[in-house]
């Protein structure tokens, strides 16, 4: 998406119906109606102070020229006028106070909406998408939302109001005025919405280069050690610069389109003025109209002027709000694929037989299968090893278990139940997963093992830590358990990530095991120490072992082969070598 800092044409960017948006973003205003309203009453109150001056100009005025102004009548007119600013004060605080709040529980709301929708999306859609962008959807797109939801209903409502009653006012007094007056707002409505659809544009595209600058900055500080290791911190600062210049491009646009939002406003500005000013003149020349009547349409005019002059400020506030609920609405639309059935069951503890029934995959960007016709029955307690070449489809085999994807056809059963039909989270829950990449959240190594089982007692993850060889080097660091384990788990070594992870598992105590290469990223000593791990949480569980280590396997029930091809080869370690087959030629060819 990044283009030459010398490019300022705007791209093709497909945006949402502004209709639709408001339609998808009303909802919210649900739980908030009646602070709502009562802005809104608000807003009509600070709008008749404005409406009423030029009539009292008018009274006053024309009592001057027929000699019948008195002092009574300028006090009594001051006075009314001082007792509306006092409520237009009160008004105001209460807009401006009670107001914010209300969109900053909406933003909230939303937020809330968009993680909670996050959380549901499957693999597919991670492989798919930057976190840099979903982090921009999620924090900055967001908060222009409280400005937007707060002002927009209220300027709205408050040009509607003035520019309605003003009409009726005026039309009353003088119709050749007014039709001179209002006859210019259609021809200014056209000009506004030719940049308001440019500024749209220039705003969704620059709020999807801030989240590419967010997805170019986190890859390159996460592999930050990988950077200076080759030195090359120099491409880094290319690829950023690169982002970056066409940032500015896009702010650019975005500037050149507000700036002549803004020259056409004080455009229609002084051609309203003007045209009053000047109709106006001739109107009193010719006896057409009272010097007080001519007062009152220019003070009106300049009332109406005020108001278009906060629609147009409020533009590139509204169009920010629009660009924020489209890129909300991008992610809320995107549908879960992996979802409950409804008729779902619960299922406690399973016993942990597994069985692939003519299993086929492919991931959503292949044309070709990754697996095809699969089928294997694993009995409950029995450890089934998967190797062979990269790119076979054993992590994807694995994955397919607690529906982290979908199968294309076929069925994968646990217990002899279609995983499809037991409910998401009991099914991840008779499930644990150690995988090679170990991932810690930022926090305290408690916390972390806590992780496997929210809720649990001290003494419970004590246990899970013995189990998984981990309550040794824990009580050894700085702070034992409640030692933080920076960014990643930056602040320990491979080995002692993964016994932590599988003392997770431990806490959590599933009656499926899947092991993804779990040891493959370790040294000797290491592996050593988390094999040993490993073994022990085996012992009376389903076990599925992914490895290319062939000589951590040897000692499982039995090993499954799997090439492009699907299975070429099963059977004990013994059996296989016996055979002189793939397996016994990869096993040699390792060993060696």
């Amino acid at each position: 998406m990044a283009r030459n800092s010398n490019d300022t044409s705007l791209p093709s960017v497909r945006t949402m119906p502004t209709g639709l948006l408001i339609k998808n973003f009303i909802p919210y205003y649900r739980k908030h109606i009646g602070v709502l309203l009562f802005d809104l009453c608000c807003a009509a109150f600070t709008s008749i102070g404005e409406l009423i001056l030029p009539l009292i100009v008018r009274g006053i005025t024309s009592r001057a020229e027929a000699g019948t102004l008195t002092a009574k009548f300028i006090l009594n007119f001051g006075i009314i006028y001082v007792l509306l600013r006092i409520i237009d004060t009160a008004a105001q605080y209460f807009m401006n106070n009670r107001g914010h709040v209300m969109g900053a529980a909406i933003e909230t709301d939303m937020r809330h909406d968009l993680f909670e929708h996050l959380q549901r999306l499957s693999f597919s859609f991670y492989d798919e998408t930057k976190i840099g962008q979903i982090m921009a959807r999620l924090t900055s797109d967001l908060f222009d939302i409280t400005e937007f939801s707060h002002h927009c209903p209220e300027e709205f409502f408050i040009a509607g109001l003035k520019i309605a009653i003003s009409f009726v006012i005026l039309i009353r007094i003088n119709v050749l005025l007014t039709v001179i007056m209002f006859m210019q707002i259609p021809l200014m409505i056209v000009c506004t919405i030719y940049f308001r659809i440019r500024m749209r544009k220039a705003a969704k595209m620059s709020r999807y280069q801030i989240g590419e600058i967010n997805s170019r900055a986190e890859d390159s500080l996460l592999g930050i050690r990988i950077v200076k290791s080759f030195g090359n911190e120099d491409v880094e600062k290319k690829k950023f610069e690169k982002d970056n210049n066409y940032f500015y491009t896009v702010k650019q646009l975005q500037y050149r389109y507000m700036a002549g939002f803004h020259a056409m406003v004080r455009l229609f500005d002084a051609l309203m003025y003007i045209s009053i000013v000047l109709a106006g003149g001739f109107l009193v020349l010719n006896g057409k109209i009272q010097i007080s009547d001519l007062t009152a349409y220019v003070l009106y005019a300049g009332t109406l002027l005020q108001t278009i002059k906060r629609i147009a400020e409020f533009a590139e506030q509204f169009q920010r709000g629009m660009t924020g609920i489209e890129r909300f609405l991008e992610i809320m639309n995107v549908e879960e694929d992996i979802k409950d059935n409804e008729n779902a069951v619960n299922i406690q503890k399973a016993k942990g037989d597994v069985r692939f029934e003519n299993v086929s995959f492919k991931y959503h960007d292949n044309k070709e299968n990754v697996l095809e016709n699969i089928n294997l029955d694993i009995k409950a307690g029995e450890s089934v090893a998967f190797v062979g070449p990269s790119g076979g489809g054993k992590t994807t085999l694995c994955s397919l278990i607690p529906r982290f994807y979908d199968v294309d056809s076929g069925r994968i059963t646990l217990d002899g139940t279609d995983v499809r039909n037991i409910s998401l989270k009991s099914l991840r829950q008779n499930i644990g997963v150690v995988q090679q990449e170990v991932y810690l959240f930022s926090g305290t190594v408690y916390e972390n093992i806590e992780y496997g089982k929210p809720g649990a007692s001290k003494e419970e993850i004590i246990e899970a830590a013995k189990k998984a060889g981990a309550h040794e080097f824990i009580t050894e660091l700085p702070h034992g358990y409640n030692s933080y384990v920076g960014e990643r788990g930056l602040k320990l070594s491979g080995g002692q990530k993964q016994r932590i992870s599988i003392a997770r598992v431990f806490l959590k105590n599933p009656p499926v095991i899947i092991l993804d290469e779990a040891t493959s990223a370790l040294d000797n000593e290491s592996e050593r120490l988390v094999q040993n791990s490993l073994d022990a949480l085996a012992v009376g569980r389903t076990t599925l072992t992914v490895a290319h280590r062939l000589t951590t396997v040897k000692n499982a029930d039995y090993i499954i082969v799997l090439t492009d091809d699907g299975i070429a080869e099963r059977g004990s370690h013994k059996e296989l070598i016996e055979k002189g087959g793939l397996y016994a030629k990869m096993y040699n060819m390792y060993t060696e």
